[in-house]
């Protein structure tokens, strides 16, 4: 699976539920692993097939976590960055690119972790992955849980009407 954003497949859970993917992929799902010693996590199953074989690992914007973006994604987020004009949108694309690291999962499913990367999301032991629409994001369960917490829906009822939710 190479992670475009037009495919259509059939996805299979651990329960055997079947799911059709069709036009955009949204990631989604939660999946507490363990970091290991070397700074390894197993990056889940559910989320590798959609995003493809290899993938980008970069600083989270505006919180401290890590995006997780398929290859095409991240060519995506590139050329966004480029047309950016002036200091700031240069000086965005350096910070994002500079803290960027290309991954792709052994055959048991781990990524490693560069260890700035893990400084800046504060990873210790336990951690969340968490499907985020067109990324996926990696978070200190500590700190996803305080944001999870501090976020009220009904903060938002013009985008919720917009939304039809």
């Amino acid at each position: 699976m190479n992670g475009t954003a037009d495919q259509t497949k059939m996805l299979t859970d651990a329960t055997g539920t079947e799911t059709f993917l069709s036009g955009q992929i949204s990631l989604c799902g939660s999946f507490s692993h363990n970091l290991d010693a070397k700074g390894r996590i197993n990056f889940p199953a559910k989320l590798r097939e959609i995003i493809g074989e290899k993938f980008m690992v970069a600083r989270g914007i505006g919180k401290k976590f890590l995006a997780v973006y398929s290859m095409e994604m991240w060519m995506n987020v590139q050329q966004q960055l480029m047309a950016q004009p002036g200091q700031a949108g240069e000086a965005l694309m350096r910070w994002i690119n500079a803290g960027a690291a290309e991954v792709t999962p052994d055959k048991q499913g781990r990524i490693l972790i560069p260890g700035p990367l893990r400084e800046y999301a504060q990873l210790r032991k336990d951690v969340l992955v968490v499907g985020a629409g067109r990324k996926a994001e990696i978070w200190n369960p500590v700190l996803f849980k305080e944001e999870d917490d501090a976020f009220n829906p009904a903060d938002y009822p013009e985008l919720l009407d917009q939304l039809r939710l």
